[in-house]
C-alpha cells in the first residue's frame, strides 16, 4: 500500500461523518496548544491535543516501561498454574513460551505500524484497524474487541477487586461474617477507581502505573515464594501431577487460560502515543526498549508463577485458576494471616491501578464524541463527568453480570484476536511486503493460526460450559 493510500485511509477515518475531527481542524481557532509543526512531531491535528490519550507527548522509556507492566501484567496469570495442571509440564512450558513470543512479535509489529507513514501518527488502535482495512471492514472487526479490553476489562477489574475486597474483609474478622456485602464492595472498589481515573491524560498516570507495577511484582512474587518458603508441606501433601481429565474441552480451556494471560496489547499504540517523535528519534526506538524491559519483567513474574505454584501444589490447584482466594485455601495451617493480607491488599491495589488505563481508550472515545458535537475541548467539568459515567455503566455490567469472569475463554477468544491476528494483516496490508515473500508468508501463517485459535478457544469453552453449566445469577453477584 503506498503512503498516499494510507493517508488517505487515514483522513477517511477521520472525515467518516460531518463535523469530526479533521474537518474540525480547519475551523477551530481556540486551540489552548500550540499544533506540533515545530517540535519535530509532525501529522498531529490540534484536535489531538485535546484528547486524553494524545494530549501530551512528553513521555519516556519509563513512563512507557510502567504503563506497559502495570497493562501486562494482570490477575490472568494466576490461571497459569491451573492450565499446567491440566496439560502438564511440558505442554504447559511449551505454550507459554510459545504465547510469549507470539506476543513480542505482534507488539513489534504495532510498534512498527505507529508511524507507519512519516509524518503521520496512528495512537489508537481502533484507528490502526480502519486504517488497515477500511472504514466498515475495519469497525466491524474492531469495534467490540477493542472496547471489550477496554470496557469490559474494567468490569471484571470491579468484579475481582471487589471479591478481593470482600476475601479480605472475611480474613480480617474475627467471627467470619461478612462486613460489607458484595454489591457494597463493588461500589467501594468503583469509587476509588473513579477517583484515581480523574488524572488529565495518559501520560499523567504515570504514578499510578508505578505504583501498579509494583503491587503486581508484589503479589505475584508473593504468590510463588510462599510455596517456596513452605518446602517442607510439598512432600507431605502428596502433591501428584498426572492430568487425569484430558477431554478436548479441557485442553482447549486450559490453552485458553495461558492465551488470556497475554494481554496488554490493544494499549500499545497508546502508550507509544505519549511518546515523542520526531525523524531523527522515532518513538518507535524508545518504545521497542521500554516493551524489552517490561517484558523481561513480566516473563520473570509469570513463568515463575506459573512453575513454582505447580511445582508445589499440582493436582490441588482449582480448575478454575484465579481468584486469589482459591490460591490462599492451599496454604492451609502453614500460611498466616499477615502475608494472606499482603497478597490481598497488593492485588487490590493493582486492580485499582490498572483500572484507569484500561478506561483511557473508552474515555478518549467519549470525548471525541463531546468535541464532535460541541466543537470545543472539554473542561474539567465535562471530563470529570464523563469518567463518572463510564465508571457507573463498569460498576452496573458487574453488578449485572458477575458471572462474567466463568466466561473469560468463550468472550476473550474475540479479544485474543486483537493479540494475536489483526497485528499481522495490518502490517500485510500497510507494509505490503512482496506476495509470498518470508514476511508476507510469516505473517499469513501467524494470522491465520490466531484465527483458528480464537475458533477453537471458542467451540472448546462452549463444550465445557455445556458440559459444566453456567449459574447466571443476574444482578444478584
Amino acid at each position: 500500500m503506498s503512503e498516499i493510500k494510507l493517508a488517505m485511509l487515514f483522513d477517511l477515518e477521520l472525515q467518516e461523518s460531518d463535523g469530526s475531527p479533521s474537518s474540525m481542524s480547519q475551523n477551530l481557532s481556540r486551540d489552548p496548544q500550540p499544533t506540533s509543526s515545530g517540535d519535530g512531531d509532525g501529522g498531529r491535528i490540534p484536535v489531538e491535543e485535546w484528547l486524553p490519550i494524545t494530549e501530551s507527548r512528553k513521555g519516556n522509556v519509563y513512563t512507557a516501561t510502567f504503563h506497559l507492566i502495570c497493562s501486562g501484567l494482570g490477575f490472568q496469570l494466576l490461571f497459569l498454574p491451573a492450565a499446567f495442571a491440566t496439560v502438564g509440564w511440558l505442554w504447559g512450558t511449551i505454550v507459554l513460551t510459545v504465547g510469549f513470543a507470539w506476543k513480542l512479535y505482534t507488539i513489534w509489529l504495532l510498534v512498527n505500524l505507529h508511524e507507519a507513514v512519516q509524518g503521520i501518527r496512528i495512537s489508537r488502535y481502533l484507528r490502526l484497524v480502519i486504517a488497515s482495512f477500511g472504514v466498515r471492514l475495519g469497525k466491524l472487526l474492531g469495534i467490540f474487541p477493542v472496547m471489550y479490553l477496554s470496557g469490559g476489562a474494567c468490569a471484571i477489574l470491579v468484579i475481582t477487586g471487589g471479591k478481593t475486597i470482600n476475601q479480605l474483609l472475611l480474613i480480617m474478622s474475627e467471627n467470619d461474617t461478612e462486613p460489607l456485602t458484595t454489591v457494597q464492595c463493588f461500589l467501594i472498589f468503583s469509587i476509588l477507581a473513579v477517583v484515581m481515573s480523574q488524572f488529565p491524560n495518559m501520560n499523567s498516570l504515570f504514578g499510578i502505573s508505578l505504583v501498579g507495577s509494583l503491587m503486581a511484582v508484589a503479589y505475584s512474587t508473593a504468590v510463588w515464594t510462599l510455596p517456596l518458603a513452605n518446602e517442607r508441606n510439598h512432600h507431605q501433601n502428596n502433591v501428584s501431577y498426572t492430568t487425569n481429565d484430558t477431554s478436548f474441552e479441557n485442553i482447549i480451556n486450559a490453552i485458553g487460560m495461558i492465551a488470556m494471560a497475554f494481554r496488554g496489547n490493544n494499549l500499545v499504540l497508546e502508550i507509544q502515543g505519549t511518546l515523542p517523535s520526531d525523524p531523527n528519534n522515532p518513538s518507535r526506538k524508545t518504545m521497542w526498549r521500554a516493551v524489552v524491559i517490561s517484558h523481561v519483567i513480566i516473563a520473570i513474574c509469570m513463568f515463575l508463577v506459573a512453575i513454582v505454584v505447580y511445582w508445589a501444589y499440582g493436582d490441588k490447584i482449582p480448575a478454575t485458576g484465579g481468584p486469589i482466594g482459591n490460591y490462599l485455601k492451599l496454604y492451609e495451617q502453614g500460611y498466616s494471616k499477615q502475608a494472606a493480607c499482603f497478597i490481598h491488599l497488593t492485588f487490590i491495589f493493582y486492580c485499582l491501578c490498572s483500572y484507569p488505563i484500561f478506561l483511557m481508550p473508552s474515555c478518549d472515545n467519549a470525548e471525541m464524541l463531546y468535541i464532535t458535537k460541541t466543537q470545543k475541548p472539554c473542561s474539567f467539568f465535562v471530563r470529570m463527568m464523563l469518567r463518572v459515567l463510564l465508571g457507573s455503566v463498569s460498576l452496573l455490567i458487574a453488578v449485572g453480570f458477575s458471572f462474567m469472569t466463568y466466561l473469560a475463554v468463550l468472550i476473550g477468544a474475540v479479544g485474543l484476536l486483537v493479540t494475536s491476528t489483526y497485528p499481522c494483516f495490518m502490517w500485510i496490508s500497510l507494509k505490503n511486503p512482496q506476495r509470498k515473500s518470508l514476511m508476507w508468508l510469516f505473517n499469513v501463517l501467524v494470522g491465520s493460526l490466531g484465527v483458528s485459535l480464537s475458533v477453537l478457544l471458542v467451540v472448546g469453552s462452549s463444550l465445557r460450559l455445556a458440559d459444566t453449566g453456567l449459574h447466571a445469577n443476574f444482578f444478584k453477584p
